[in-house]
């Protein structure tokens, strides 16, 4: 290994005194003056595991939907998955190493991990829109460079396509086509051939406003819209020609605060949505005649899309093992409706994106969203052969019909990550299909009314959990008083869960109604500032 050249180019990129990061769920996030030596370090890292998988590897300049002077930095792996567990500790391990260390750091990673340091390796890097961004990911190159490693960068592109070109590069294209034109080509064409059976009556013009947090998310749909049949009339809000990245704005702000996002005006039953900066979650809305904000999150998009593919098997014959994976964080009437009235099983797991993942991956197809609406479906590999298979042989029309949509369906979605773009063609398709308004499909099963809220702590780590953060171990006397609680509401149920990314203490209530729900989140919120070493003003009621 070139260390001379590792230390020279690091010498450029010097890591702040004193400064601690820790690689999160989604990477490292700070504010972005903070971060060069990372980027730096993250591209040296990219490059020994690309040489350790013999991969392609993918390196993304975000912090989605934090604040626009945040910037942070993720990992792609081979098959456009997170970075494995192992890594993200030599991640955290090397961005907090001091200048002399980092030498001694690296050589550990390739002892441990057979790094073959002659073997060739390949970076894909992209960025979102932030001013940050471009500067951060020139500190990438840097890192790729000092350790002679080849890199394509992509430039301004969605956290989703990256992970779609990593996929892509590694499976020799037979995921897709590595460009971002191979991906609205792909896409596009998946949505028109599932669109083809919705009932051509005369207003079957699919109209939606988009709310894109004025980040990548506008300048990726402006490029994919000539690529888009002329009867899906998207209007763009928030594309950042004007107001700051994620301000106000974006299904991050929408989801918290359950009202519209600053800048879109609403009329009577207009079917909305938001992404988040970097184009990875989304959230669908509305306003009733009596003007009040109705939120579809990543719930009720799980429940839509599982009832679709569901009926579609049941339609082939098929017998494939389906399940809807979830989080702490879904409302209790979603995972209801889908046991009991759907016959759908769902599982649990811990928040976090990785999570809800690898659980998705042990079912023939899994659907998983977190409520904030990040989510995708998986196909495993044999499902989506016999899929195909019946697309294409299946004698009887009905079943090969069928067989059929559930192949464009494949084809629609981004099966690498959650993506915002992706997800908005398989709902809008869904929802032709099934002839369905947005407030029908909202109508399906009635949320409980739930309320989050956010508890300032002097250390978060005193807070440990269970049960897929479900129920708390840590402090004494904490689960208990919660129980205690929740026992005063009907239909209730209360979480917390320390924050992957600061020092608070993350609080979730749901109750039979929205007063039940505000006071019981309120209650709790005390009993954490209490029991937890809560710091600053105690919290103060809902109104």
């Amino acid at each position: 290994m070139d260390f001379e050249a590792v230390a020279k180019y690091s010498a450029l990129h010097l890591k702040p005194a004193g400064l601690s990061l820790q690689y999160g769920t989604a990477g490292f996030r700070t504010k972005a003056g903070h971060l060069d030596h990372v980027m730096y370090r993250m591209g040296v890292l990219a490059v020994l595991r690309s040489r350790q998988t013999k991969s392609t590897i993918g390196v993304m300049v975000t912090a989605s939907h934090n604040p626009e002077e945040d910037n942070g930095v993720k990992l792609v792996d081979p098959l456009g998955e997170m970075l494995a567990s192992a890594w993200e500790e030599y991640a955290t391990c090397l961005a907090n190493a001091e200048e002399q260390e980092i030498q001694s750091i690296l050589t550990e990673i390739c002892q441990k991990e057979a790094v073959k340091l002659n073997q060739r390796a390949s970076v894909f890097i992209g960025r979102d829109t932030r001013p940050s961004s471009e500067k951060l990911s020139q500190s990438v190159i840097d890192g790729v460079s000092a350790l002679g490693g080849q890199y394509h960068d992509y430039g301004l592109i969605t956290t989703p396509q990256l992970h779609y070109m990593v996929f892509c590069q590694n499976t020799q294209e037979h995921y897709g086509k590595a460009t971002v034109e191979g991906y609205y080509q792909k896409l596009s064409k998946a949505f028109v051939e599932l669109t083809k059976q919705a009932s051509s009556s005369g207003d079957d013009q699919m109209c939606l406003k988009i709310d894109c947090a004025n980040g990548i998310g506008a300048l990726k749909l402006k490029e994919m819209e000539r690529y888009l049949p002329k009867k899906l009339l998207i209007h763009l809000y928030n594309d950042g020609t004007k107001e700051k990245l994620n301000h106000l704005c974006g299904a991050d702000f929408v989801k918290v605060h359950q009202k519209p996002p600053l800048g879109l005006e609403i009329k009577p039953n207009e079917r909305c949505c938001s992404f988040d900066g970097d184009a990875d979650r989304i959230v669908y809305y509305y306003n009733d005649t009596a003007g009040h904000f109705h939120l579809v999150d990543g719930d009720k998009i799980a429940t839509l899309i599982s009832t679709f593919i569901k009926e579609l098997l049941i339609k082939i014959g098929q017998t494939l093992k389906m399940a809807v994976v979830q989080t702490a964080y879904a409302n209790g009437s979603s995972t209801r409706y889908l046991e009991e009235t759907m016959k759908v099983p769902v599982h649990c797991t811990k928040t976090g994106v990785k999570h809800l993942h690898h659980k998705a991956q042990e079912f023939d197809i899994g659907v998983y969203f977190e409520a904030n609406g990040h989510g995708t479906v998986l196909f495993s590999k044999a499902a989506e052969e016999k899929i195909r298979h019946m697309a294409k042989e299946e004698k009887e029309n009905q079943k090969r019909d069928a067989a059929k949509m559930l192949e464009n369906t494949i084809d629609l979605i981004n099966q690498t990550v959650g993506d915002a773009i992706s997800d908005m063609l398989v709902i809008e398709a869904i929802l032709a299909l099934k002839g369905l308004t947005v407030q029908q499909w909202d109508a399906i099963y009635t949320d409980l009314p739930n309320r989050q809220l956010k508890v300032k702590v002097a250390d978060r780590r005193v807070i440990d959990t269970t049960d897929a953060e479900r129920r708390a171990v840590t402090p004494p006397g904490l689960q208990e008083k919660i129980d205690e609680l929740v026992k005063k509401y009907r239909l209730s149920r209360a979480f917390v869960r320390p924050s992957g990314t600061e020092d608070v203490v993350r609080v979730y209530s749901e109750a039979d109604t929205q007063e039940n729900a505000d006071s019981l989140a309120h209650e709790v919120s005390l009993a954490v500032y209490h029991l937890a070493g809560g710091i600053g003003e105690p919290p103060q009621p809902v109104y």
